[in-house]
């Protein structure tokens, strides 16, 4: 029986890990629709490019530094338990790897590429898993102090602050520090719009996400007889959540629509295990109105060029999360319990500091030492062009006016 469990639980994981491996399919073709034709081929490089350096930071540096485990044993004994510690390496560098992803879509159209991947490389061996290990494997002892000062943990299931909420506050230095696209903003105030090149693309990757979004939240059990099915009903209503209010504060905006469900899931992933469904609902709906109007605030008054909005979906939505996990999660208003609403702000703020400080350093030194942004020529080219040497749609000769 303990073979057939630890097999049970190894494969439930695998298919968490890879669901949620599928989803940065969907963060790709999200930021190949919004952007402009001419860095749709950069769109999708990064972003595999992106996975396979986390991989190796993960594998060699962050996942030792959140978990303390390494993988330098013999392979019989890292096999152990039908090799369950490794599919569930597997699964968490999913959730690692989506920093990068969230930070690529925010600084897109402008930014150098292998600069980029160094970025990546540090954030996911050490800023990201500083985090992680302290609100899921309790380092540093912070976990332990809120608990018996204030009976409470902070509770953050499936990462709407430990993945989402790092990720765009990361992304926020990384967008401050590269300065808006070039003609993005005139000096007399006014504003070119850039249209998204694809709304197909862009409503595709926005459905990827969200069906690998249940593996993401539900697989986060990390066993089979820890799965709560109240986790994908909870997911399902703040998804529904989202999208409600994204069609009404968007005014049946199709950009805002399809990031709808994405600001719900962001913000129910943290409580996702402890809400009512009303609850989740509630959660979604108000993560869907945020994002229309962070967006909106964002780039016409303040001037940030956060090209897909990940500030506003990941770090201000995942911020919203967890703070709802500490609120619809109480028994008062129909929750499980054993969450504390000042506690949630305390694990947030800390999440939000220790994001803005890593990621200040991190793009703010490679932006001083090799630069982070392409030139005027090559930004005006294209990505595409400048980096690939390609295009998303090459012309044939004849088209090309060669013939």
């Amino acid at each position: 029986m303990d073979a057939f469990q630890n097999g049970a639980n190894t494969f439930f994981l695998l298919i968490g890990a890879a669901m949620v491996l599928a989803m940065h399919a969907g963060f790709a073709f999200l930021e190949v629709g919004t952007v402009r034709e001419k860095n749709q081929v950069n769109a999708l490089v990064k972003i595999i490019g992106d996975f396979a350096v986390a991989t190796i930071a993960y594998f060699f540096i962050g996942y030792t530094v959140a978990y303390g485990m390494d993988f330098f044993a013999a392979a019989s004994e890292l096999n152990a338990g039908n090799g369950y510690e490794l599919v569930k390496f597997f699964f968490l560098l999913t959730f690692a790897a989506a920093i990068p992803a969230i930070v690529s879509g925010g600084v897109a159209e402008r930014a150098k590429f292998y600069p980029l991947l160094a970025a990546t490389f540090v954030i996911v061996a050490f800023v990201y898993p500083f985090y992680e290990g302290i609100v899921w494997n309790g380092r540093l002892g912070l976990q332990g102090w809120l608990e018996r000062t204030f009976g409470a943990g902070f509770h953050d299931f499936a990462g709407s602050m430990v993945v989402h909420g790092m990720g765009g506050w990361i992304a926020l230095a990384a967008v401050v520090l590269l300065g808006a696209r070039r003609g993005r903003y005139g000096k007399a105030g006014g504003m070119s719009a850039h249209p998204p090149s694809s709304i197909p693309f862009l409503a595709l990757g926005a459905w990827i996400l969200t069906v690998g979004w249940f593996g993401f939240n539900v697989m986060s059990a990390q066993s089979v007889e820890a799965v709560s099915g109240l986790v994908a009903i909870n997911s399902l209503m703040a998804m529904v959540g989202g999208v409600l209010a994204a069609l009404v504060a968007g005014r049946n905006d199709p950009g805002f629509i399809h990031n709808g469900p994405l600001a719900g899931l962001v913000a129910v992933c943290a409580g996702s295990d402890v809400m009512h469904p009303l609850g989740a609902l509630a959660t979604g709906a108000v993560a869907g109105a945020i994002f229309v109007w962070t967006f909106i605030l964002t780039q016409n008054r303040w001037k940030i060029d956060d090209v897909l909005g990940v500030w506003p979906l990941h770090g201000i939505c995942g911020a919203w999360g967890a703070l709802a996990a500490g609120l619809f999660g109480l028994e008062a208003l129909g929750g499980l319990g054993g969450v504390n609403l000042l506690v949630q702000l305390i694990g947030t703020v800390a999440g939000i500091a220790i994001a803005l400080l890593g990621g200040f350093a991190v793009y703010g030194i490679l932006a001083r030492t090799v630069g982070i942004r392409l030139d005027e020529e090559q930004e005006y080219e294209g990505a595409d062009l400048a980096i690939h040497r390609i295009s998303a749609t090459p012309k044939t000769g004849s088209e090309a006016g060669m013939f």
